[in-house]
């Protein structure tokens, strides 16, 4: 095998189109069909399956592709150190949920993608219960997650940025006018909830259970803006970060109730890998990450 073939599988690894790896890669698609053969036929192995238009990695790809994330970045790392060129150059793989990609990290992603038009950044969104594992499997440099301000076990983290809760409804909601509100109040009422896993979905659930509800009726989605939009209309009661919903509570389309969430707190934190190697790349994007954070 050789270096070709390698970026080839990384990039469509990346992308899971063999038309759009063609085109980072500069070929024709017939080459990336090539090389990916060729790979597979050293290797004894298929990395990729094809399923119409649809690539996904196969299980031995999937751990190919951790070795080769490797071997490009001690490449790319060599380079760097050769050319002494003065201009930070590599690779950076970023992830995060839905909520911090729409609300606290394009400012960030723009800034850096200004500073350091010579490094590589690749962003991947996830779901909450997916971060951690990309992080332990060397699929991401670095995840940010919203969550409790605690350890996580084989990672280095820091807190960013304090996020607060709101228990919140439509302000035509029969809650929305109480100055109070007790656990029996939400008997009857529907919850618009994030996926399972999620942290602030699991402590609202634990703060509920302790006061002596056992049972809640929830609809469930994947996405914030849609929990907010569901929330305006009457749907029922959600649970959401600040950041999410300032607009809508200043214009008063969403009110906050009188129940209190203060018991735990929740961050923006960043996390990566204690063993990680820490390339000049990912520095500079920790760095920038600081500094656009403690503005």
């Amino acid at each position: 095998m050789d270096f070709r073939q390698l970026k080839t599988f990384h990039t469509l690894a990346s992308t899971l189109n063999f038309s759009r790896t063609a085109e980072v890669q500069n070929y024709v698609p017939s080459t990336v069909t090539m090389q990916m053969k060729s790979l597979e036929e050293e290797l004894g192995v298929k990395l990729v399956d094809r399923l119409g238009k649809k690539v996904i990695l196969t299980e031995p790809g999937r751990s190919f592709l951790r070795y080769v994330d490797n071997i490009l970045r001690e490449l790319e790392e060599a380079q760097h150190v050769v050319k002494q060129s003065g201009e930070v150059s590599g690779t950076v793989v970023i992830s995060a949920d839905e909520t911090l990609c729409t609300y606290r990290l394009p400012t960030l992603l723009r800034c850096f993608r200004l500073r350091y038009p010579g490094i590589r950044m690749l962003f991947r969104p996830l779901t909450y219960p997916s971060l951690k594992q990309s992080l332990r499997n060397g699929d991401a440099d670095i995840i940010f997650m919203l969550d409790e301000i605690k350890g996580e076990p084989g990672f280095r983290g820091e807190k960013l940025l304090a996020e607060p809760f709101y228990v919140l409804a439509a302000p035509d909601h029969p809650l929305a006018a109480r100055t109070a509100v007790s656990i029996e109040d939400f008997n009857g009422e529907t919850f618009l909830l994030t996926e399972q896993g999620c942290s602030y979905r699991k402590f609202f659930e634990r703060s509920l259970l302790q006061k002596g509800m056992r049972r809640i009726t929830e609809l469930e989605f994947n996405s914030a803006e849609a929990i907010k939009q569901c929330a305006k209309i009457g749907m029922g009661i959600a649970i959401l970060p600040e950041m999410a919903v300032t607009a809508e509570m200043n214009r008063g389309e969403l009110v906050p109730l009188a129940w209190d969430l203060t018991a735990t707190s929740f961050a923006t934190q960043m996390f990566w890998h204690e063993e990680k190697w820490i390339t000049p790349a990912i520095d500079s994007f920790l760095q920038l990450t600081r500094e656009t954070f403690s503005k």
